[in-house]
């Protein structure tokens, strides 16, 4: 695009043609909903250049807008593609042989000349395959049309002016300079006109208004200055500083000025967390994730992480900012000792932040130079303060001498000021005085004397809430929290709030109502608990590191004031470290305990009575000692032990609500639970040793969840459990003997355990039941009257018929998968509706799990819908398809007005794309490298809030082809998959799914491939939804939906 771009003026109205010296500008507003309208022809360009054009535009994070034939043409305009041409930022007109032959692109040309009269902004035309000359002149083709339009309308003067006002606006278009495509290659004409694009945008982000952050407006000048934006060279940057001082905000900030002038960027927030989590590879997905606009990236290893940013990033102009650095490690994250690479790779002009407390860190990497967060300048801080003190931009009368103290002696710390300022706001001046005392008392420390100042106004009970949630519970579920904390007598339902209200800490809604805590504010509530006895961990009152447990047990002392150890997971032991168990027999007031994965020695001669949670994952000893006593226990759980039982006889449990024993493969025996009368859930998967249930288990009313999964040797009698008339979730996968030497024993096994799910059985209302692998040759009619079944699992059983299934309208999931006998499809549910409450895990962790480790399940995340796969018996296929089909999409339309988190799914055979999904395009068979995860990409819907998009359905065809895999189960399979979106955005954005969904379906995770042939999907609102249901592969009969074909990779 030529440079010295003009244009018409389009403030001016529709007549003789001014030329002006520059593109329109535009002052953006937050108003508008997208980022570029383009008007274009479409019978000329929706098929090539327009659709590449859109194509770049979305990698490049733009919001456009694209007319298509979704919205009914008119006389007039329409009102929503009036709406949308007011709220876009800037204009681009796609100039072709036809587009003057349409009135509804001249109506738009003129709407959009009119929109630049009350809000000027640039207009960009492209000239596709006509001359500038041809439309300025109005020759040759468009000479043609407008003759047409003038003997149509040459009897109706309202339409002749109209048709003078589309020629003065394409005279007007064409005296602006734009880009002249002619000949030259599409892909570099499109690259440059998207680059003139973001150029003439200002950041589409919110800039951060002066009145919101104080004294922002300096720093990021000044930083500015080091970046030395003026050099066409990669420089690195360091931004350095005390806890809370502002660096994160300032790099925020400076990013989000300047980020649109990249087409590559990144802002990787708090990088010791991610590095802690998943090391290097995690920074790698994250840096690829972001500069290309991918929402998935999956890397095997580090070194192919190296390989994918020097080849995707060579060369690149990128703004890239590493937020929260406090690791030279977690810098020197490739392959080779690469420490320089982004520098060596990246492209003139690019430009690397890095945010860290430690400067070292900066000097030691090598940065450029180091900018240092100082305080706030005096004023700013006064402003900061008051608003936060006083909620007004000034301090009030009688308090000017108390401000300025206080001021002085938080030295322009920004999260100080906020913190302290937030406390104060409703206080009486005497208060003031007392809040002013206490900061003499501690002058001379530093920032987490500050920060205290909130915390010593605290009642008792308020700070040992605030130091349990500094200690262990930042980032948990809210509703956890308040459990653990109800348990610890803190009285949650006051204490959470009194401590939002204080700004210590912060409900997030986003991430699901969890408790969030300043990271200052957490190292001020551990300061705090260390205070006791800085270096003896055994006088603390709680534990939260490995070092720390150490060091107190290895002083194998009595203790009184220690209450709660909680050591964050870890997937591996450190065989180095080992700790002695001798030193908890002595701690006398302990209440949580959780461990895991950590080396004990010595002897446990004893537990504290007074605990209420026990969760010791890799617990070493074959019993718990015999005196403890669990009265208070309201959760045990010793996964992956070596326990044997857990202790002799029956020991009081009133408040125990969940029993997790799972992977315990040296367990014999089942506690006795008789007096466990509040017990939730019980989980005994993968005890393999365990051949028979306490008979005390049938006295548990109130128990809703029992996991046997792989309890191999496990012998299950009827009695055990038919007086659990609570029991929703039951999983006995595995449980059958496969030696064809038990097959008798095996068989009455299995007998017992159908036996039970009669209809007139307690066990009537399960909602959860899986069957899966236990052998079963026959599945009985009355599993067809379990009328409040929502989840079924027969996996890798042996039987050749299933009952009629029509009536378990609650049925929501079922999975055949590797039924090798099986031969025909029951009758499907004729009807779908899912419960109403929210869905909860069938066997969640411990509570006290850390939210990083969680499964999708675990946070309320699980699949609906049918697997049929791996059943070479199955005839009428054509026919069972149909069937699948059919409810699959009933699914659909069943989890679209649920309010739990269910993600429809469903894998069936068939080797074609069903009708409904056809459009002109053609779908063909595709392929890509073997070990790279192929991510089906879907575009945003056209006109999304005229059609009122509710989700998009996907059908895959794929293959799985492994050594692993049998040969009759490598046939084509139909993967249909939905995905709902919020009716309420504003903007529904591009998609993706991976396919390695499916073979996380199937279980094949990293063994298999899941190699898609075809793949084609449809937006589609409510009553498509309704029609689908109806008519299943019958076409719809209203307008046209646009469906992507991927095409050959390679």
């Amino acid at each position: 695009m030529s440079e010295g771009m003009t244009v018409s003026d389009p403030t001016a109205p529709i007549g003789p043609s001014v030329v002006s010296d520059a593109i329109i500008h535009h002052t953006p507003s937050s108003s508008h909903s997208y980022d570029v309208f383009v008007s274009f022809r479409g019978e000329d360009t929706r098929n090539n250049f327009t659709s590449f054009l859109f194509g770049d535009l979305h990698r490049a994070g733009i919001v456009a807008f694209r007319d298509d034939e979704c919205i009914k043409k008119g006389d007039f305009i329409a009102p929503e593609l009036l709406q949308a041409i007011q709220g876009s930022r800037l204009f681009v007109v796609v100039l072709s042989k036809n587009y003057a032959s349409s009135t509804w692109c001249l109506r738009e040309l003129v709407e959009i000349f009119n929109c630049c009269e009350t809000s000027p902004r640039p207009v960009i035309p492209i000239f596709y395959d006509v001359e500038p000359t041809t439309v300025r002149n109005q020759k040759g083709c468009y000479e043609k049309a407008f003759a047409e339009h003038e003997n149509r309308f040459r009897e109706d003067k309202v339409k002749m002016e109209e048709v003078q006002r589309w020629k003065e606006a394409l005279r007007k278009l064409a005296n602006i300079s734009g880009s002249d495509i002619g000949n030259k290659p599409q892909n570099e004409q499109i690259e440059k006109i998207v680059q003139e694009i973001i150029n003439n945008l200002r950041p589409k982000f919110l800039n951060l208004p002066r009145d919101q952050l104080v004294g922002i407006e300096d720093r990021v000048q000044d930083l500015g200055n080091i970046l030395r934006f003026d050099l066409n060279d990669v420089r690195v940057v360091g931004i350095s500083g005390m806890g809370g001082i502002g660096k994160t905000t300032l790099a925020r900030a400076l990013y989000e000025r300047i980020c649109h002038q990249y087409k590559y960027r990144c802002f990787i927030d708090d990088v010791s967390k991610i590095f802690l989590d998943s090391r290097s590879m995690g920074l790698q997905k994250q840096l690829i994730s972001q500069t290309l606009n991918e929402k998935s990236v999956k890397i095997c290893n580090v070194t192919e992480g190296t390989c994918l940013v020097q080849s995707k990033l060579n060369n690149a102009k990128a703004l890239i900012v590493f937020d929260n650095v406090d690791q030279v490690q977690q810098l020197r994250i490739f392959s080779g000792n690469r420490d320089n690479l982004l520098r060596e790779c990246l492209g003139g002009g690019s430009r690397i932040i890095i945010v860290s407390r430690d400067e070292q860190i900066l000097k030691i990497h090598g940065v450029d130079d180091i900018y240092q967060v100082g305080p706030l300048e005096r004023n700013d801080a006064i402003q900061l303060f008051c608003r936060n003190a006083f909620k007004v931009n000034y301090i009030l009368s009688d308090y000017e001498k108390l401000a300025d103290k206080i001021l002085s002696h938080v030295e322009g710390h920004p999260l100080a000021i906020e913190t302290i300022g937030s406390s104060l706001f409703g206080r009486s001046l005497s208060q003031w005085k007392s809040v002013l005392e206490g900061l003499k008392e501690n002058k001379s420390k530093n920032i987490m004397d500050i920060l205290r100042i909130s915390y010593i106004q605290l009642e008792e009970k308020y700070k040992q809430t605030f130091l349990d949630i500094a200690c262990f519970f930042n980032s948990y579920d809210e509703e956890c929290v308040k459990e653990i904390l109800n348990f610890r007598g803190f009285h949650p339902e006051d204490s959470i709030q009194v401590l939002i209200d204080k700004s210590l800490i912060t409900r997030d809604f986003y991430d699901g109502m969890t408790i969030k805590m300043h990271s200052l504010l957490v190292d001020l509530g551990r300061c705090i608990v260390r205070e006791v006895s800085p270096k003896e961990p055994i006088k603390w009152s709680r534990l939260w590191t490995r070092k720390d447990l150490h060091d107190a047990m290895s002083e194998n002392e009595a203790t009184r004031n220690l209450e709660a150890i909680v050591l964050r997971w870890v997937y591996k032991r450190d065989a180095d470290e080992t700790i002695k168990a001798d030193g908890l027999s002595k701690i006398k007031h302990l209440k949580l305990l959780y461990v895991a994965n950590v080396n004990f020695s010595g002897s446990l001669s004893h537990l504290s009575n007074e605990l209420g949670y026990l969760v010791w994952f890799g617990y070493p000893y074959e019993c718990l000692p015999q005196s403890f006593q669990p009265h208070k226990l309201v959760e045990l759980i010793i996964s992956k032990s070596s326990i044997k039982r857990l202790w002799e006889g029956t020991k009081s449990l009133p408040n125990l609500k969940h029993l997790g024993l799972s992977f315990c493969k040296s367990l014999v025996e089942m506690p006795d639970v008789g007096e466990a009368l509040n017990l939730e859930w019980i989980n005994l998967e993968g005890c393999v040793q365990l051949q028979k249930l306490n008979p005390s288990i049938g006295s548990l009313r109130k128990l809703v969840r029992l996991n046997l999964k792989d309890c191999k040797k496990l012998v299950i009698l009827s009695n055990n459990i038919l007086g659990l008339n609570s029991l929703k979730y039951l999983v006995v996968s595995g449980c059958s003997i496969i030696d064809s030497k038990c097959l008798q024993d095996e068989t009455r096994n299995t007998e017992q355990l159908i036996s039970c799910l009669s209809p007139s059985s307690p066990l009537s209302c399960l909602c959860e039941l899986d069957l899966s692998f236990c052998n079963l040759v026959e599945i009985p009619d009355y599993i067809g009257k379990l009328s409040c079944l929502e989840r079924l699992n027969l996996e890798g059983n042996n039987f050749v018929k299933l009952p009629n299934l029509k009536d378990l309208w609650r049925l929501s999931f079922l999975k055949l998968q590797d039924c090798k006998r099986l031969k025909y499809l029951p009758d499907l549910p004729s009807r779908t509706v899912l419960p109403s409450e929210p869905f909860i895990p069938r066997f969640p962790s411990s509570i006290l799990d850390s939210p990083d480790f969680l499964t999708e399940e675990e946070i309320g995340i699980r699949f609906a819908g049918l697997i049929i796969f791996g059943c070479p018996e199955l005839v009428e296929i054509e026919q069972c398809t149909t069937k699948s089909f059919s409810w699959a999409i009933q699914i659909v339309e069943a989890t679209y007005h649920h309010v739990a988190y269910q993600l429809p799914q469903s894998i069936i055979p068939g080797s074609q794309i069903p009708s409904l999904f056809d459009d002109e395009f053609e779908n063909v068979d595709i392929g890509y490298p073997d070990e790279e995860c192929l991510y089906l990409l879907v575009d945003p819907p056209p006109v999304p809030h005229d059609n009122n998009f509710i989700g998009v359905l996907c059908c895959v065809i794929f293959r799985l082809d492994h050594e692993e895999i049998p040969m009759d189960s490598r046939r084509d399979h139909m993967w249909l998959h939905y995905e709902g979106v919020s009716m309420d955005e504003r903007d529904i954005p591009a998609c993706g799914f991976p396919c390695d969904w499916i073979e996380s379906l199937l279980g094949y995770n990293n063994i298999a491939t899941a190699y898609v042939k075809k793949f084609k999907y449809r937006w589609v609102n409510e009553q498509d939804l309704i029609n689908l249901k109806m008519t299943h592969f019958s076409n719809f009969t209203g307008r046209k939906r646009k469906i992507s074909v991927i095409e050959e990779n390679g």
